[in-house]
């Protein structure tokens, strides 16, 4: 996993939780990297998942609301270090419409090892997008606060629908409606 989902998720932490959390997750988390990340490197996704479920026990917070909230910090900490790929777009939906064909073509250039989810778009509107999900990871709620951040980007009201397609959310259907 990409480093920039590392750093942006300790930032998160610190900014919501203060440094002696993110301290805390660092120390009580088995981490082969001892927890020194940068933004360029590639780190174990479990690594991800020990700091995510530590987080989770200590602030008796479910796992899928935090990474909802992650998936919402994280848009705008990838804005910032990628401002010319969603300034490209003109509406939210037609950023997500194009996240196979042109965002993650992008970021394999950037970054040719990461591993990224699918998006496969099954219908489109002008004010409604349906895709699938899929991802050998199961981070859905991460990319539910990822779509919701984006429509507020663009200064737009959305209501996200999801239904996970098997048990462990490794696919999962959104049904994505834009209002006003």
């Amino acid at each position: 996993m990409k480093g920039i989902v590392f750093t942006e998720f300790l930032e998160m932490v610190e900014s919501i939780y203060g440094l002696e959390t993110v301290d805390s997750l660092l120390e009580n988390c088995d981490l082969p990297s001892g927890g020194a990340y940068t933004s360029v490197g590639t780190y174990d996704f479990n690594e991800m998942v020990s700091l995510i479920a530590e987080l989770s026990t200590v602030k008796e917070i479910s796992q899928e609301n935090l990474l909802y909230s992650f998936g919402h910090h994280l848009f705008v900490g990838l804005v910032e270090a990628h401002p010319d790929v969603v300034s490209s777009y003109r509406t939210p939906l037609g950023l997500l419409n194009s996240i196979e064909d042109h965002i993650h073509i992008h970021v394999k250039k950037l970054y040719p090892d990461a591993e990224l989810p699918q998006f496969k778009v099954l219908s489109k509107t002008d004010n409604s997008l349906e895709m699938i999900y899929s991802s050998s990871r199961g981070l859905y709620a991460l990319a539910h606060g990822l779509i919701v951040r984006t429509f507020e980007h663009f200064e737009k009201i959305v209501k996200v629908d999801y239904k996970l397609m098997n048990e462990n959310g490794t696919e999962v259907k959104f049904a994505i409606v834009q209002h006003g």
